[in-house]
């Protein structure tokens, strides 16, 4: 199934408490794990915000995905730009527009504040999140993610 959902045929909407089960089950359906606490606190920190957003896709069917992002600014003499943390559609209905709908209705919002460019972070072997970013036009950033494990640290330290 290639065919988007016709213009009318999906809404896109800020999620509502209710909502959460049914985020959570796409969620679950994606990943393979159940995260209620974590869904349950995104959502109390990006529902209803000015400068975050927790946007829907919704049909006759009920909810089919959902995106999650906000503004951030000044991390490293970054200027304020939209991130997004969370992109999900339900499996059953991938291929069919709705992340790109919802990840253009999130622009759309951000630009609305005068937000002017979007980032995100992803694993470099998560193939599907990393084809559908690039398929919106993202690419590489000025910025390096850098991490070290915490357990490493001692031993890093001890070197000096």
């Amino acid at each position: 199934m290639t065919d988007a959902f016709p213009e009318n045929a999906l809404n896109i909407r800020p999620a509502e408490p209710e909502d959460m089960a049914a985020v959570m089950t796409i969620d679950a359906r994606i990943t393979g794990e159940e995260k209620p606490a974590y869904w349950t606190e995104l959502f109390e920190r990006f529902g209803r915000r000015d400068d975050r957003y927790f946007l829907l896709a919704e049909t006759e069917q009920g909810v089919v995905g959902y995106v999650v992002g906000e503004v951030r600014a000044w991390e490293f003499g970054s200027p304020p730009c939209g991130w997004v943390f969370a992109v999900g559609v339900d499996p059953e209905v991938r291929v069919r527009k709705i992340g790109t709908r919802l990840f253009h209705a999130l622009c759309d919002a951000l630009q609305a504040r005068g937000i002017d460019t979007i980032r995100t972070m992803t694993a470099r072997d998560d193939g599907l999140n990393m084809a559908f970013f690039r398929s919106q036009g993202m690419m590489g950033g000025p910025f390096i993610e850098l991490e070290m494990p915490l357990a490493d640290r001692a031993a890093w330290e001890r070197d000096e």
